[in-house]
């Protein structure tokens, strides 16, 4: 049976992403998506024994939720934001903590082994802050703000002939458009943009400014 996953970030890129992840994780099954306190609150409320992952910036009460979840009969793998400190009462009450900069791979292991009893923590001697992200910042230099549109809408999963219709052009253009974005980032399929954009977070930053700004358009 597979081990449902409650999954909370206030990024739809972040979010988006994981969950594609997960997808190809048989024994993993993302059974809710929230995307702010009220709504992850209600998912745990609704579905119990299941693995939460949620960020340390959800709530300034952390303890609350803890509480709910252990209530419930669930577990917590807190996501630890850039440059921030965990108080060490809600780090000790967590099954797992990771890095907001956490490898898809690595993600998935940890899921995992919280799942059999194990406790994981992530840890880093160097905090890693959005000005440090220079990969991150060398491909965003690099890529047309069309580019990066389409980098969005890739990473929230929408197909070529979504993009089409979004940004108003023809499937062979978005095309065109991905065959230079895979040369920019280096990555060689649509789940490897997604992941190399949650995952560098300047890059991240300009997907879900992009994002917004056609929402506000439609």
């Amino acid at each position: 049976m597979a081990q449902g996953i409650i999954l909370a970030d206030n990024q739809m890129i972040f979010r988006t992403g994981v969950a594609r992840v997960l997808s190809l994780e048989a024994d993993l099954r993302v059974v809710a998506q929230c995307a702010d306190l009220d709504r992850l609150m209600e998912a745990i409320n609704g579905l119990r024994r299941n693995i939460v992952l949620f960020p340390s910036s959800i709530s300034a009460d952390l303890h609350k939720i803890m509480d709910r979840i252990e209530e419930v009969g669930s577990k917590a793998i807190i996501i630890l934001e850039h440059g921030a400190e965990l108080d060490e009462t809600v780090a000790q009450r967590a099954e797992g903590i990771v890095l907001r900069s956490v490898a898809g791979v690595q993600l998935v292991d940890t899921l995992h082994r919280v799942a059999a009893g194990e406790r994981i923590v992530q840890r880093t001697s160097v905090q890693s802050t959005p000005s440090q992200d220079r990969v991150g910042a060398r491909v965003l230099a690099g890529l047309t703000p069309k580019e990066i549109q389409i980098i969005a809408l890739v990473a929230e999963g929408c197909k070529n002939k979504e993009i089409a219709a979004k940004l108003e052009t023809k499937e062979q253009v978005v095309k065109n458009y991905l065959r230079a974005i895979y040369d920019k980032t280096g990555v060689s399929d649509r789940l490897e943009l997604a992941l190399f954009t949650i995952h560098h977070r300047a890059l991240a930053v300009a997907a879900s400014s992009a994002l917004a700004s056609l929402a506000k358009i439609a």
